[in-house]
């Protein structure tokens, strides 16, 4: 059984930061290539970012390119998605994937103001 579990979202004015976490249980296949979508009101779902099981050459979709950092820590089974200079646009709810089975977290909200 495979699970994903989102935390770290939250109110934050614009320019600001946050980190998001995303806590994964099960089995290691599931681990090896993680992402993060975004859902923002209204719209469809947006994938910002995605790292393989080495940490190297991480995806960043152009929105959030130079601002928001995804990092993994093996030995935790955590994702993590630091977001700085933060912007309204970035209001969303934000989702864990994993991107080989097809799991997804609950999800965590981001309000920026």
């Amino acid at each position: 059984h495979v699970q994903l579990v989102e935390s770290g979202g939250g109110s934050v004015q614009a320019g600001g930061s946050l980190r998001l976490s995303c806590v994964a249980s099960g089995n290691a296949e599931s681990r090896k290539c993680m992402a993060w979508f975004r859902q923002a009101p209204g719209e469809g779902l947006e994938c910002i970012s995605n790292i393989d099981s080495g940490g190297g050459n991480p995806y960043y979709a152009d929105s959030v390119k130079g601002r928001f950092t995804i990092s993994r820590d093996n030995a935790k089974n955590t994702v993590y998605l630091q977001m700085n200079s933060v912007k309204p646009e970035d209001t969303a709810v934000y989702y864990c994937v994993s991107l080989v089975l097809g799991y997804w977290g609950q999800g965590t909200q981001v309000t920026v103001s």
